[in-house]
């Protein structure tokens, strides 16, 4: 079944809940939608949210890569060599992974659809569903946390991330307030975006040891595997790879004994896709080395993706799959269901996804 026409055009998304982060407050993201059509007139959908502070890609890089490559790669070409296709694809945009995870979210979708089955269970499912993190972001005041923290126990969600890495003590602080809000039965985790140091990191671990912190997410700048190592045994295996674990390679290093990390955090706008995503998976799975999948501020088209790799992933533990909750409008509807803050991929062929 050939694929006959590709396109791919750029949306700018207000956020409804500007939120910042350790470095920066996000009000709007840039997302670039692709989608391709066979000769039978079934489509698959992709988009690609860069992150140029993470992996050097800006919008414009990845619009000018599929500018000059998506049609002399895909037209004409059968969905059926879908992995001959996603090599020549890396090859060609190994420096633009949001753009190739675009191409790998609409190849996967269509042939989904031309298979007449959901993209999960054919790269072999093995959660049902999993509850999905939703994020709180740097705030001014305590009293600003236990607002956001409210609203989203009130919508049945059970898992927050708590962005801190400005200050431990006032961290640890915001941390007791929220725990004492939501109560025992609530999953607390917490992302510094490579805002500590090991003395910062070892500070607020210790004022909220008793407090249930479930992980850690890049607590430190990228490179600094020996603050890493230098963790307590127990501390660094509650950490996750997010900065620095961008492929495949960076896997299978931080996969060497001594394990820096015992969770790794993948994103298929670091990674360039689903399969990418599961190579690196695999290498988790044999390492012992648990899972989260995360994302950037994302459309339901590139979540959807995500969440179909992680259900595939026996190493799958945790989802932070929240970055189309907040987008005040989104192209791309369907893709999964989200009850009691647990994602569920939708029944549909491919990833589940329309156009709106």
């Amino acid at each position: 079944m050939q694929i006959s026409k590709v396109r791919f055009w750029k949306e700018d998304l207000a956020l409804s809940r500007p939120y910042t982060i350790a470095y920066k407050t996000i009000d709007t993201v840039e997302n670039v939608f692709f989608t391709l059509e066979l000769s039978n007139g079934q489509m698959g959908i992709g988009a690609a949210s860069p992150s140029e502070s993470v992996t050097g890609e800006h919008i414009a890089d990845c619009m000018r890569v599929l500018e000059e490559q998506a049609e002399a790669l895909l037209l004409g070409r059968d969905i059926r060599d879908i992995n001959g296709l996603l090599r020549r694809a890396r090859q060609l945009m190994a420096s633009q992974p949001a753009a190739l995870a675009a191409i790998d979210a609409a190849l996967h979708d269509a042939l989904g659809h031309y298979l007449d089955r959901r993209v999960t269970d054919w790269l072999g499912r093995v959660h049902e569903g999993l509850p999905t993190s939703i994020t709180i972001g740097i705030k001014n005041n305590v009293e600003e946390v236990l607002t956001e923290a409210e609203e989203y126990l009130s919508r049945g969600f059970g898992a927050i991330k708590l962005k801190i890495g400005y200050d431990p003590e006032q961290d640890a602080a915001y941390f007791e307030a929220l725990r004492k809000l939501a109560g025992p039965g609530t999953t607390i985790r917490v992302d510094a975006n490579q805002g500590y140091t090991p003395e910062g990191l070892l500070r607020f671990a210790r004022a909220t040891a008793s407090l249930g912190v479930e992980l850690y997410e890049q607590p430190f700048e990228p490179q600094h595997l020996d603050w890493q190592r230098g963790l307590p045994a127990d501390l660094s295996a509650r950490c996750a790879a997010d900065e620095d674990l961008l492929h495949y390679g960076d896997a299978l290093a931080l996969c060497a004994q001594p394990q820096p990390y015992g969770i790794f955090n993948i994103k298929l706008m670091k990674c360039g896709g689903i399969a990418e995503a599961m190579r690196m998976a695999e290498a988790a799975d044999r390492s012992d080395i648990a899972l989260m999948w995360g994302c950037n501020d994302e459309s339901v088209a590139s979540i959807a993706a995500a969440l179909h790799a992680a259900l595939a992933s026996p190493a799958t533990r945790y989802l932070d799959l929240d970055g189309s909750f907040d987008l005040a409008r989104d192209p791309v509807g369907g893709g999964f269901d989200l009850r009691q803050g647990c994602l569920y991929p939708t029944e549909g062929p491919g990833l589940g996804l329309r156009l709106l």
